[in-house]
C-alpha cells in the first residue's frame, strides 16, 4: 500500500503552487525551443545556432511535441510563401478564425502528409542518424516518454502536468498566432497579409505575439520592433550569443530619418523600398484621417455613412488591393470616391506607391522616374498628408 501510495504521488512533493511553476517552466521551454530552434533558425535562418543548444532544443520538442523538425519548417514556410491564400495550410482569412482557433493542430497534421511540401520547402532541415532513425522515425516514443518522467516525478499530478505540455503548442501556436494572429490585434506594418501584433509583450509564447512584426520582417531574428514591445525570445537569442551559441545573422531594418533630399535620386529609392512597410503604414494612417473627415463631408449625400459599421467597413476598403475586393464592394467604394476628388487622390496614389516595390521588372531608372513623378504630384495636390509624405520619403535613410 506504501508502495502504491508513493507511486501514486510521486517521487517529488511540492505543494500546489510548485506545480503551477513546474508546468509552466516545462512549457515555456517548450515555446523557446519552438521560436528558437523551429521558427528563427530552421524555416527563416535568421540565426545560426550552435550543435549544443540546437540539439538541445531538437531533444526537448521530441520529449514534449513529438512534431518533426522538416514538416514544421516546410508547412511554416509555405504559410509565408502563400499566405492568405487558398494554398495556404491554416489561414484564418480563407478557413474561417474558428476552425483555425480550434483544428489548427489537425490542419497542420494534413499538411504535414503533404509529400510535395516537404520536397518543396523542407531544404536543409535536419537529416542525420538521430534524425532519421529516432525524432522521425519514432516521433510519437518522445511524449511517451514524457509521460513516464512525469508521472515518476510528480505522480497523478504529473499526468495534468504531461497533458498541459501536450495542449500548450496546439494551443497557443496553432490556436492563438496562426488564428488570432491573422485575425485580431494591432498593426505596425502594412504587409501584404492580414497578420497582426496580439500583444507588445511577447512573453507567455515567446515573443510570437508579435506576428504582424514577424510577417514584415520575415528573416529577422528580432520580432520586437517598436520601444514599447518586448520579445523575451530575443533576449535568450542575445543571451546565447554572448555565450557563443547563436550568431544573429539579420534584424529589421530600423527606419531612420535624416537630412531631407533636396531631390529623389537613388538613394532614396532603395531607402523606399527598404522601408517600405513603415512607409506605408504612415501612409495608411494619413488616409484614415482624411477618410474621416471626408465622410463627415459626404454624409448628406450619403446617408448610410451615419453608420459607424459602414464607415468602418469602407476603411476597410480603403486599404485593400482592388483585385480583393468584390465586384459590390468596389462599386459601393467607387461611389464615395467619385464624392471626393481628395479622398479619391490619396486612394489612387496609395494604390501607385505599392504598385512601385511590387513591379519586380521594372528597371530602377524607371522605378526612380515613378517615384519622382509620385512625389511631384504628391507635394503640387494641395493635400496637406501627401506633402508630408513625399517628404518624410525624401528624408528615409540607409544605416
Amino acid at each position: 500500500m506504501d508502495i502504491m501510495i508513493s507511486l501514486l504521488s510521486g517521487a517529488l512533493d511540492l505543494p500546489w503552487w510548485g506545480y503551477v511553476v513546474v508546468a509552466l517552466v516545462l512549457t515555456h521551454i517548450t515555446i523557446v525551443s519552438v521560436t528558437i530552434f523551429l521558427h528563427r533558425h530552421q524555416a527563416h535562418r535568421a540565426l545560426d545556432l550552435h550543435p549544443i543548444p540546437s540539439h538541445f532544443f531538437r531533444f526537448w520538442l521530441w520529449l514534449t511535441t513529438g512534431q518533426v523538425t522538416k514538416e514544421w519548417a516546410s508547412i511554416h514556410r509555405k504559410h509565408h510563401a502563400k499566405c492568405e491564400t487558398p494554398d495556404d495550410p491554416h489561414s484564418p482569412q480563407v478557413y474561417g478564425i474558428k476552425k483555425v482557433f480550434f483544428e489548427g493542430s489537425e490542419l497542420y497534421r494534413k499538411e504535414s502528409k503533404n509529400l510535395e511540401t516537404l520536397e518543396r520547402y523542407g531544404h536543409g532541415t535536419p537529416d542525420d542518424w538521430i534524425e532519421r532513425k529516432l525524432y522521425t522515425g519514432h516521433s510519437v516514443s518522445g511524449v511517451v516518454l514524457m509521460f513516464i518522467i512525469d508521472f515518476v516525478l510528480f505522480g497523478v499530478t504529473g499526468i495534468t502536468i504531461w497533458a498541459v505540455q501536450m495542449l500548450w503548442i496546439p494551443v497557443t501556436a496553432a490556436g492563438v498566432i496562426n488564428g488570432i494572429g491573422h485575425y485580431w490585434g494591432y498593426r505596425n506594418f502594412a504587409s501584404a497579409d492580414a497578420s497582426t501584433n496580439i500583444v507588445p509583450w511577447g512573453i507567455l509564447i515567446g515573443g510570437e505575439e508579435l506576428h504582424n512584426n514577424h510577417h514584415a520582417f520575415g528573416t529577422s531574428a528580432k520580432l520586437s520592433n517598436r520601444w514599447y514591445e518586448f520579445d523575451i525570445g530575443w533576449l535568450y537569442i542575445r543571451i546565447l550569443e554572448t555565450l557563443g551559441l547563436a550568431t544573429v545573422k539579420k534584424v529589421a531594418p530600423t527606419p531612420r530619418l535624416a537630412e531631407l533630399r533636396p531631390a529623389v535620386d537613388f538613394e532614396t529609392l532603395q531607402a523606399v523600398i527598404t522601408h517600405r512597410y513603415d512607409v506605408m503604414a504612415k501612409y495608411i494612417k494619413s488616409l484614415s484621417q482624411i477618410a474621416r473627415e471626408e465622410f463627415d463631408h459626404l454624409k448628406d449625400s450619403h446617408a448610410e455613412l451615419h453608420d459607424a459599421n459602414w464607415r468602418k467597413t469602407l476603411k476597410r476598403w480603403l486599404v485593400r488591393d482592388v483585385e480583393e475586393l468584390q465586384a459590390k464592394e468596389k462599386a459601393a467604394l467607387d461611389s464615395v470616391l467619385s464624392k471626393s476628388s481628395r479622398l479619391a487622390t490619396i486612394y489612387t496614389m496609395r494604390l501607385e506607391l505599392s504598385a512601385l516595390w511590387e513591379r519586380s521588372t521594372a528597371s530602377r531608372e524607371q522605378l526612380l522616374k515613378q517615384l519622382q513623378d509620385w512625389c511631384h504630384r504628391a507635394e503640387a495636390s494641395g493635400i496637406a498628408q501627401l506633402q508630408e509624405m513625399s517628404l518624410r520619403m525624401r528624408s528615409y535613410a540607409i544605416a
